[in-house]
């Protein structure tokens, strides 16, 4: 039920207060861990706030840990005819940041979660003091042959099957998306009970295809891109990540000239979770001398 924390989540593994909000008739999860500056944590595909878990338990102790769900994924309900396109998932996390009046905000992205948040960054500039990227991008990839392959497979036909009967994107690329470590079941359980059903997992079989369908959106945040290069930035980057490369890096530390790069060695795609403690250090400590 929307706006209920349903029996299946841990509390021993998930220990935080899941709290809900209205936004244009969806109903929003998150959780809001605490005090002081203000990270505001964004997931990516198939994932949600559960990725941040233990960066959330190291950081809270000094640091305000929000993070929250996109309609459709984790805990968060969708309004009837929301469409999951990463245009309508930026308009409710800066209505999510309005609504909770979140100022001087580190904004903490990776995966579809960059698109996204700096798209709403872009938008409420004054809102924003920083930044921490994960890996990520945030610029059309139409033409790079890396990501139209990925995209027009899993955006197509079969790749949309495999997702949405078989729950592809949970149970092949999150453990894939994991390099130093597995996934436990009871982690991999929170993934699955999240998107049980067919119609639960279309948001996850959006994704992928919008890699190339959404070039104007895409193309549209590059063009606001040069809003936030004054901000200071943390790159923290999994180096054996099988999406994002050190092209994508690297572009990164063109795009965002005051930025400090901490490399995890070994870490995948899903770095926050896959190295979490080194994740939440380098926040720390970054956050401290900047």
């Amino acid at each position: 039920m929307a706006g209920m924390r349903p029996a299946w989540v841990d509390d021993t593994l998930f220990p935080f207060t899941s709290r809900f909000l209205e936004i244009d008739g969806n109903t929003v999860h998150y959780v809001d861990e605490g005090r002081g500056p203000i990270l505001l944590m964004l997931h990516g595909n198939p994932t949600w706030s559960f990725v941040y878990r233990d960066v959330i338990s190291q950081l809270s102790a000094t640091f305000r840990c929000i993070a929250l769900d996109y309609p459709g994924f984790g805990l968060s309900s969708p309004a009837p005819g929301y469409r999951f396109h990463p245009a309508d998932h930026a308009r409710v996390v800066g209505e999510f940041v309005d609504r909770l009046d979140l100022r001087d905000v580190t904004l903490v992205v990776q995966d579809w979660g960059g698109p996204i948040g700096l798209t709403a960054a872009v938008a409420r500039r004054e809102r924003f003091s920083a930044l921490v990227v994960g890996n990520t991008w945030a610029w059309p990839v139409n033409g790079d042959l890396h990501f139209e392959m990925f995209s027009r497979f899993m955006g197509g036909p079969i790749g949309r099957l495999l997702i949405r009967r078989f729950n592809f994107f949970v149970n092949a690329m999150i453990p894939a998306g994991h390099r130093r470590r597995r996934p436990t079941a009871a982690e991999m359980d929170h993934y699955r009970q999240a998107l049980p059903t067919p119609q639960r997992r279309m948001p996850s079989a959006i994704f992928p295809k919008d890699i190339l369908a959404a070039q104007a959106f895409l193309a549209d945040l590059e063009h606001g891109l040069p809003t936030l290069a004054d901000l200071p930035t943390l790159i923290v980057w999994g180096d054996a990540d099988i999406a994002f490369r050190d092209n994508e890096r690297r572009r990164w530390e063109a795009l965002l000239p005051r930025h400090h790069t901490v490399v995890l060695s070994g870490a995948g795609h899903y770095l926050q979770s896959d190295a979490p403690t080194e994740f939440a250090d380098a926040i720390a400590a970054w956050h401290n001398q900047h």
